[in-house]
């Protein structure tokens, strides 16, 4: 087909270990807005995802770990990036920041 446009991926071209630092970053992310005490509505929930947070926190260790250790020594942030926003990174990050303020 001539002429049309072809859409971009939804997500770029990762290594396998840069995927896996992609999800367990949104995975740390996920939990640290469940915890987050300007949003969180229930103890139990948040204490559930800071027991998470540990496995999560280990395994984007391992990713970076991995990396290192395979001579990926530079992260390709604009890459990165459009990884996150391919898998609503944007959205999910927002829960780890402070709501706005209430109007009085």
């Amino acid at each position: 087909m001539s002429g049309v446009p072809v859409p971009e991926p939804p997500l770029p071209a990762l290594t396998r270990a840069e995927g896996d630092l992609v999800d367990s970053y949104l995975a740390v992310v996920d939990l640290l807005g469940r915890i987050n005490p300007g949003r969180a509505t229930h103890t139990y929930g948040a204490l559930r995802a800071a027991q998470a947070l540990v496995g999560s926190a280990t395994a984007l260790r391992d990713a970076l770990t991995l990396m290192h250790d395979r001579g990926e020594n530079e992260v390709y942030s604009a890459t990165l990036t459009r990884a996150l926003r391919a898998l609503d990174g944007e959205r999910r990050a927002q829960r780890v920041s402070l709501p706005p303020p209430q109007a009085s």
